[in-house]
């Protein structure tokens, strides 16, 4: 207890730098995704009003489903951008600056939504919205990137997995901020983007007080002592050398000096399987079946008997529920690894899709079917919030040193980003033809999904950047470690010969 109170102290500006990127960064994510389910009918009918005040005619279902269309992918398109152009702006403002010009926008962002409605021009939603995702696609890559580069080697699965719970945390608030009884009427839904601004602007406040990265200090600006001095304004004040011996280690082991672009990445070998791992962790989780869960979530409840005012707040549950699961995930995944979260939570979560597809087809067989459909539910979200969502960011810092990280997390931001867009225009159409059967085809990536994490990616639990490249180079360079072992197989012989 004294030994965990002592390190609690030590790491107490750390602790609260998380806190001050979070609510900037992933939290920005989680919120938009959620934010706009419940009001989504006043906003149509808004759009409807503005058309008759324009052309003095009801909008056609078509043109109001186009528009609609446009407002929920226009969300998509601005996190793609913003993703993208997160490897220059970093590199060319630093992190923490980047950061500080990113937390401007979601106070343009509602202001204008605030003002859509009295101004009347629904285009001002569609530019509020794109603009949500720019700085939120901006705003995930500078987070995961921020606190993994400030992370102590035993904290750092802890301090990665922050970065999910706060998605889960964004959720959870858009969904309260939604609700009838807060934003989610006729009148106030123009201000579902108010708590947005107010966060983004607690950050612009508190950002200034803590430092840049320190290995970017160091390796990027070559400051060595704002580097030690960063570290100990975050990990206190202790012999920090020795982390310093290491940062200019992980330098020494890359070939591109202090910056390499997307396409160095592609092209070299050193980093080939690091960046299939982690676009492979990134499509799982898109592919995972979460996202139907959440579809079905309404019409499961429907069926157990929950009245239809009061579903909502059940949803409202099942997000608290994957905040919780993730809160779970920070705590257990330095303690058990990456290694067991991903393929323990993968395992669980095709065992309870398979279960979940065999209640919702006897949904009228048995009268407690439905029930069994609920927990099911539940379970799965909590087994894949503890599991998989948490270490695969995790993952994906740590296999990458300082170099190819920036791109790394601009091809990982495209890869998520249009996996999204794409998801969210063929989903409607996969669940139309298969319906609940659709987990199946979720059941088959996450066997997929699973088998590859076994065969192909190393814990990276307590491991050092060079120890990480290490395990990966036996892939990269597959072919020249069987000829070294089968060069010193043949000497041995000849030796003994």
């Amino acid at each position: 207890m004294n030994s965990m109170t002592s390190e609690l102290v030590h790491y107490r500006n750390l602790f609260l730098m998380i806190l001050t990127l979070g609510i900037g960064g992933t939290f920005q994510y989680g919120y938009h995704l959620s934010v706009m389910n419940s009001p989504s009918p006043f906003i149509k009918q808004f759009i409807n009003d503005s058309w008759i005040r324009r052309h003095g005619t009801s909008i056609p279902d078509g043109s109001l489903t186009l528009i609609w269309s446009l407002v929920v992918s226009v969300f998509s398109i601005g996190g793609l951008i913003g993703s993208t152009a997160s490897g220059f702006l970093t590199g060319r403002l630093g992190k923490k600056r980047c950061q500080l010009c990113n937390a401007v926008l979601p106070l343009v962002s509602a202001l204008l939504m605030g003002l859509s409605k009295t101004v009347g021009h629904f285009e001002m939603i569609v530019a509020a919205r794109f603009l949500s995702g720019f700085y939120s696609g901006l705003g995930i890559n500078i987070h995961a990137q921020y606190v993994g580069e400030a992370a102590p080697r035993k904290l750092r699965g802890f301090i990665n997995a922050t970065g999910p719970m706060f998605v889960c945390l964004g959720k959870l608030c858009g969904q309260i901020i939604g609700l009838r009884e807060i934003f989610g009427t006729e009148f106030l839904w123009p201000q579902v983007l108010l708590f947005s601004g107010i966060t983004s602007l607690v950050q612009m406040v508190t950002l200034p007080f803590f430092p840049e990265s320190p290995s970017y200090l160091l390796l990027v600006k070559g400051d060595k002592e704002g580097c030690l001095q960063a570290l100990k304004q975050l990990w206190g004040d202790r012999d920090h050398q020795p982390v310093i011996d290491e940062m200019l280690q992980e330098q020494n082991i890359q070939k591109k000096g202090k910056h390499m672009g997307v396409l160095e990445l592609i092209r070299d070998p050193s980093h080939r399987y690091q960046l299939l791992a982690m676009i492979g962790l990134i499509l799982s989780l898109q592919l995972s079946g979460a996202n139907a869960i959440y579809f079905y979530a309404y019409d499961v409840f429907h069926e157990a008997g929950f009245p239809e005012d009061e579903i909502p707040y059940v949803s409202l549950g099942v997000g608290g529920f994957e905040f919780v699961s993730a809160m779970m995930c920070s705590l257990l995944i330095d303690r058990f690894g990456r290694r067991i979260l991903l393929l323990g939570g993968f395992s669980l979560m095709a065992l309870t899709l398979a279960l979940l597809t065999v209640t919702l087809a006897m949904q009228e067989v048995f009268f407690w079917m439905p029930y069994c459909s609920v927990g099911l539910t539940f379970t799965f979200i909590f087994l894949y919030g503890a599991g998989p969502a948490g270490a695969t960011i995790s993952t994906c810092v740590e296999i990458f040193a300082q170099a190819p990280r920036v791109p790394a997390f601009v091809i990982s931001g495209v890869f998520s980003w249009v996996g999204l867009y794409i998801l969210g225009m063929i989903f409607p159409y996969i669940v139309e033809t298969l319906q609940h059967f659709c987990f199946l085809l979720f059941l088959f990536v996450i066997m997929v999904s699973g088998t590859a994490i076994y065969f192909f990616i190393p814990e990276t639990k307590g491991k050092s950047i060079a120890e990480i490249s290490q395990e990966f180079n036996k892939l990269n360079f597959r072919r020249q470690h069987k000829d070294t072992k089968t060069a010193t197989s043949e000497g041995v012989l000849c030796s003994r010969l």
